[in-house]
């Protein structure tokens, strides 16, 4: 095994002292550029590998960044993970991740845990805690897609998206039109799927109907509500063609399952839209979606907290910001006046 290189030896290396090796790291203006090159180059022919807890001792900043996220069972989390971890070649940031299953008390933990780690920042995905909670930690937060009173948060332009969504289904023609979706909150972003919903329907004078389960992060029990909605749906509309716009495309992809299985004609009986573009391209029927824009919400999100914590070292206090990033209707095989056909 290599022996691990020292300030000692790099200053022995280049005949410099330790303390001027020490500002080569931690304030390298204040060296000239003949001694910044002379270490360099040592630290390139002595193979050295820098030391991360010593450099965080030393100046303060982890780089790290905690995300909290609800859970994984919907891929719209794991797509937003996945794009806030691409972030790092641009903007060098390290992420700690906890998922915090729903529960006040854990995820108290866990942020208490990525406190004590020198953190620089949060990113929370979960709504579990309140902002109001939040914000008195005292430290650089943005939320996604949740009550956002007293953070910088990064959400979808959810009332365009459902506008769109009943719009859709309006020109093609349903007779009557579906929102599936869980017990949301006024007060969280993901309402506004329900209202814009509700208002498009509301100015067109097209009968409108809202559905809300308690839906629960496991494929079963959606299965089962989502399978009890088909049967009150074909029972109370069994001579009309429904719209159904669903909350997501975990719950678009379960719901139609379960009209295949029970062989509907899809989109003569039924149309549907779901909600992000996650899973929706890969579904047996591809279907239409409103597709948020995952990459930029993402950078989004690390963009506003970047500067939040260079803030913290200005004399400019950050302020609160609500960032809103419009979505996009895709149409694919659920919905149109024909049978489906393979793209």
């Amino acid at each position: 095994m290599n022996k691990k290189v020292t300030f000692s030896d790099i200053a022995k290396y280049t005949n410099v002292s330790k303390m001027t090796v020490s500002r080569y790291f931690n304030d390298p203006g204040s060296l000239t550029p003949e001694t910044k090159g002379k270490i360099e180059k040592a630290l390139k022919e002595l193979n050295y590998k820098s030391n991360k807890v010593a450099k965080i001792l030393a100046n303060g900043r982890s780089e790290f960044i905690g995300i909290i996220i609800p859970e994984l069972f919907f891929d719209y989390y794991s797509q937003v993970l996945n794009e806030i971890l691409t972030t790092y070649n641009d903007f060098n940031y390290k992420f700690l991740v906890f998922a915090g299953n729903h529960d006040q008390e854990l995820e108290k933990k866990y942020i208490e845990e990525l406190l004590a780690y020198q953190v620089e920042g949060l990113i929370i995905l979960s709504y579990t805690l309140p902002s109001e909670v939040l914000k008195e930690y005292n430290i650089p937060i943005v939320t996604i897609e949740r009550e956002d009173q007293y953070v910088t948060s990064i959400n979808t332009n959810n009332y365009l998206g459902a506008q769109l969504a009943a719009e859709h289904l309006i020109q093609d023609q349903c007779d009557i039109l579906i929102n599936i979706n869980s017990f949301v909150r006024e007060n969280v972003p993901a309402y506004d799927r329900i209202r814009g919903f509700e208002d498009t329907c509301r100015q067109n004078q097209i009968p409108c109907k809202i559905i809300q389960k308690n839906f629960k992060n496991d494929y079963d029990v959606t299965y089962e509500l989502l399978d009890s909605v088909y049967q009150h749906l074909e029972s109370e509309y069994s001579n009309k063609r429904k719209g159904v716009f669903l909350s997501n495309d975990n719950y678009a992809n379960i719901f139609l399952n379960i009209l295949i299985k029970n062989k509907k004609q899809i989109p003569e009986e039924y149309e549907i839209i779901g909600f992000d573009n996650t899973i929706s391209k890969e579904s047996i029927i591809p279907i239409t979606t409103v597709a948020q824009n995952i990459q930029k919400i993402a950078r989004s999100a690390v963009e506003e907290l970047k500067e939040q914590i260079e803030s913290k070292d200005s004399e400019k206090k950050s302020e609160i910001r609500h960032v809103i990033i419009d979505p996009q209707l895709i149409i694919r095989g659920t919905t149109g006046k024909n049978s489906y056909t393979a793209e």
